[in-house]
């Protein structure tokens, strides 16, 4: 039993399973909590939370305790969002009709695995847990402490509705993952603000909006019937995709320039490994997504190809597509990221770069 549920802990916290009625009812409440938060895609937050860590390190600027409660908090914080994003959409009706978000995985209310009340106690327990470290962390921190806090408390009870429906959604994403949770981070760390921070994690803040980026081409016909106005509903499908080839692009070439500036050493260009498997996903960028998932490769790719390039398009992943190859590639390019902002931080900290 122990063995199974720690296994579904691990799944949850790599991709959103598929589950029925039945199998849900079996599981532990921590297993439930993981798939309704989308435990998956809460990687991109640590990452970012580990990036205000680094720089902390690299200045001289780190404390543990502070570090894991800034971590923990921003967690659970995306984790409130998610709930919350859930429970509006469910009250709003967008979810109804085999919308989109209802195909890709379980949506525990969509799908009639929780109610509406457990949904609203998932959400309020872990929003208080956040809130009490935000809390803490003021009391603890002072100065502008408490002014992050509460746009970070914004953007998670308003970005579902009004800014994802009013185009401002992908804007938000880029603010939370970049300045707020990097900027916001390392503030609380060492009481100052750094703008060569910002420039610094706008290459990974650049990837998490592509994330959200892709994944809203990929519902823009059922978002838009349903009134919500998110940008590529907006700008229209051709220029969303060309879009999110340019936040690609601009990946790499922000980490060459800020190599050239020298606020990274030439470590960080441990980046470019990722980059085969980017030119192979952005011919798919450069092109309207199929109607249908491709076929099965009759031959699979060798384990290099497959870490070299990427694995090929699972059938099990649609109707993700755009969202699918912009995950994983900035699953990819964040790690490596992540690994050469630690090399670069830990050389700079003890004086040898």
């Amino acid at each position: 039993m122990a063995t199974s549920m720690f296994s579904m802990w691990l799944k949850a916290i790599q991709v959103i399973p598929r589950l029925s009625k039945e199998e849900w009812n079996r599981l532990d409440v921590i297993s439930r909590w993981l798939i309704a938060t989308r435990a998956a895609v809460l990687i991109m937050t640590f990452i970012s939370a580990a990036i205000a860590g680094l720089w902390g390190i690299r200045n001289h600027h780190f404390d543990w305790l502070t570090w894991l409660l800034v971590a923990l908090g921003l967690v659970l914080a995306h984790a409130t969002n998610n709930l919350v994003n859930d429970i509006t959409d469910f009250q709003k009706g967008v979810d109804k009709d085999n919308y989109y978000r209802t195909q890709y995985g379980p949506q525990p209310l969509a799908h009639g695995f929780m109610t509406l009340r457990e949904s609203w106690t998932y959400a309020a327990v872990t929003g208080l847990m956040a809130a009490l470290i935000g809390f803490y962390l003021v009391y603890a921190r002072g100065g502008l402490t408490l002014a992050f806090m509460l746009a970070g408390a914004f953007f998670v009870l308003l970005y579902t509705y009004p800014l994802k429906y009013i185009g401002l959604g992908e804007l938000a994403v880029l603010l939370v993952w970049g300045p707020l949770m990097m900027g916001g981070g390392y503030y609380v760390l060492s009481g100052s603000w750094d703008w060569n921070l910002v420039w610094a994690g706008l290459p990974y803040a650049l990837g998490t909006t592509g994330v959200i980026f892709g994944k809203h081409i990929d519902k823009l016909e059922d978002d838009r019937q349903k009134g919500i106005h998110t940008l590529p509903v907006i700008i229209g499908e051709r220029n969303a995709r060309y879009l999110l080839a340019m936040f690609t692009v601009l990946q790499y070439l922000l980490v060459v320039w800020l190599v050239l500036r020298g606020i990274f050493t030439p470590l960080m260009l441990i980046v470019f490994f990722a980059f085969p498997m980017f030119l192979r996903f952005f011919k798919a960028y450069l092109q309207p997504r199929p109607a249908a998932p491709p076929p099965l490769p009759q031959q699979p790719k060798s384990k290099w190809a497959a870490f070299w390039e990427g694995d090929d398009y699972p059938p099990e992943g649609w109707p993700m597509w755009f969202v699918a190859f912009a995950f994983i590639h900035n699953r990819r390019f964040g790690i490596l990221f992540l690994l050469g902002f630690i090399a670069d931080a830990l050389l700079r900290s003890q004086g040898i770069l």
